[in-house]
């Protein structure tokens, strides 16, 4: 199947916290959309453990769609917070779903992502990430128990 996106090596690229969804959503989502015939980023298929974020972050640029999965211990990961700023950095099309969180949470209106946030360091990335935090969770996502038979992927 040819990407959405001329030029794009992924279709979608999915960022998530491993220890919320990687056993149960994520992977469901991902082999779904892999058995739609898309060609899917997600961090343990495409990558070795312990390469670079560059990486990472390549696969972002070369994703034609990014799909971040909040989940409760989203924010508390610098790696996804990363990858999020970097999709809104690029302008990337973001499709986000709300897994077990409110877009409340991710606006930073809750203590959930709030206090998060606040036990990351290094303050110039923590405003990066409160910025892209409140930009994609403006953008209207599905919430988990909108999703059923996950009708948005009919897009491609």
């Amino acid at each position: 199947m040819d990407s959405v996106i001329p030029g794009a090596e992924y279709q979608v690229f999915l960022s998530f916290r491993g220890p919320d969804t990687r056993q149960g959503f994520a992977d469901c989502l991902y082999h779904y959309m892999i058995d739609a015939g898309l060609r899917v980023f997600r961090d343990n298929e495409e990558i070795r453990q312990g390469e670079k974020i560059e990486e990472i972050l390549r696969a972002i640029d070369n994703s034609a769609i990014c799909m971040p999965i909040f989940s409760q211990g989203y924010a508390s990961s610098k790696w996804c917070l990363r990858e999020l700023a970097e999709m809104v950095e690029k302008k990337k099309k973001i499709m986000p779903i709300f897994y077990d969180v409110t877009p409340d949470d991710v606006k930073l209106k809750t203590p959930l992502y709030r206090d998060a946030l606040q036990r990351h360091e290094d303050k110039n990335e923590k405003t990066q990430w409160e910025n892209a935090l409140e930009k994609v969770a403006k953008i209207k996502g599905s919430k988990l128990e909108d999703i059923g038979y996950v009708p948005f992927l009919y897009i491609f």
